[in-house]
C-alpha cells in the first residue's frame, strides 16, 4: 500500500502542476509571458501523457487550445 500511496501523491502533484500552468497561461495578459509559459506547459503536458496521467488526445487538445488562446492575445 505504501507504494501506491506514494505514486498517488506523485501523480496528484504532477496533475496539479499541469493545471496550474494552464490556469496561469489563461490568466496571462502579456503575449510574451504566455509564450514562455507555453513552452514549459507543453513539456509538462507531454510528460503527463507519457506517464498515462492524462489521455494523449486530451494532451493534444490542451496544447492546441493553449496555442490558440495565445494567438488571440493582443500585444
Amino acid at each position: 500500500m505504501k507504494t501506491a500511496a506514494k505514486a498517488n501523491q506523485r501523480n496528484r502533484a504532477d496533475r496539479s502542476q499541469m493545471k496550474k500552468l494552464v490556469k496561469d497561461i489563461r490568466a496571462s495578459k502579456s503575449k510574451a509571458e504566455a509564450e514562455k509559459m507555453l513552452i514549459e506547459a507543453i513539456s509538462v503536458i507531454d510528460k503527463a501523457a507519457n506517464k498515462k496521467l492524462i489521455h494523449k488526445n486530451k494532451a493534444a487538445r490542451d496544447k492546441s487550445r493553449l496555442t490558440a488562446h495565445i494567438r488571440k492575445i493582443s500585444g
